[in-house]
């Protein structure tokens, strides 16, 4: 409950839920959930609401003397010692391609820099992980870039582009792409995730009509029933998948090529030499690695096909 406590002494001071929000970089609703979570945790209310305003009533003002209590309390047990830098939790949340792919390395080189800080994974479609950030409930999240803005407290910093291919059972590697979603069934990426929505867009821009036979959220689980001939598929070239599993091949798409963009999203700090900001560094710095390195192996790739 720090973190909401954290927020309820915002909203004390500032006296509403957007003054306090503006002052902390959440939004008014993420405010307004923290103190709706903090007000069932306690079991009474903060605040007498009139309109915009929030006032602290009697229990409020209470709460708020010990709230004050607790934060600078927890605050000395962050204080550093020694060479230590500082302690603490992050939270970060991730789509489950960056968890094998992104993070990794990134988490390897923060802990070497600040070893005394804990790292929180927290694993969920982009959606959710989005809001949780919004929420303060974790401190950033690598997910799929959303298809709306940004609120203006966060922001995103891009990571990686992954072009999609179709991936079709090998059997049907001579076929072209449009003819196989159009003629065999279809493993539809799940529209309720971003990659997904893209994938359906893509569709109805093209005006292709499919013969929908399964819905996944799980990238390597759709390439799994795709090499077991059950259907093809629409996909991201995800690092964090690794190779196609045996009985699956890719197929480009050409000129028709579209792409799912991996990103940091994060709330805006004022100061940038906090152990949120290294991280988030630290992941960027990752995914820029990996883009050198898959940009190498393609170039190696292409230079072994002109000598064949």
């Amino acid at each position: 409950m720090l973190r909401e406590l954290t927020t309820f002494i915002a909203v004390a001071r500032f006296g509403t839920f957007a003054g306090a929000g503006a002052q902390i970089g959440l939004t008014q609703s993420a405010v307004s959930a923290q103190m709706q979570r903090l007000e069932a945790h306690l079991g009474f209310a903060l605040f007498d609401r009139t309109g915009r305003s929030a006032t602290l009533n009697k229990a409020g003002r209470r709460t708020l003397e010990l709230a004050d209590e607790l934060i600078a309390l927890y605050a000395r047990l962050a204080e550093p010692e020694g060479e230590g830098g500082g302690s603490g939790t992050l939270g970060v949340g991730a789509i489950a391609s960056a968890h094998a792919a992104l993070l990794p390395d990134a988490i390897a080189e923060f802990r070497r820099m600040l070893p005394a800080w804990r790292i929180r994974l927290v694993p969920g479609v982009s959606l959710n992980l989005l809001a949780q950030v919004d929420a303060g409930e974790t401190d950033m999240a690598v997910i799929i870039r959303p298809p709306f803005s940004l609120p203006s407290e966060l922001q995103w910093r891009t990571l990686v582009a992954e072009p999609f291919v179709l991936l079709a059972p090998a059997a049907k590697k001579r076929m072209g792409w449009r003819e196989l979603i159009e003629t065999q069934p279809f493993i539809r990426y799940d529209r309720r995730s971003f990659g997904g929505r893209q994938v359906d867009v893509f569709l109805r821009k093209k005006r292709i009509d499919v013969r929908d036979a399964i819905e996944v959220d799980e990238l390597q689980g759709i390439a799994q029933l795709v090499a077991r001939g059950l259907g093809v598929a629409l996909l991201p070239k995800s690092a964090g998948i690794g190779a196609w599993p045996r009985g699956a091949v890719a197929l480009d798409l050409g000129d028709d090529t579209f792409h799912r963009e991996i990103g940091l999203v994060e709330r805006v700090r004022r100061g940038r030499h906090d152990a949120a900001t290294r991280l988030a560094d630290c992941i960027v710095d990752a995914a820029a690695y990996e883009a050198d390195g898959l940009q190498a192996a393609s170039r190696k790739r292409a230079t072994r096909k002109k000598t064949a």
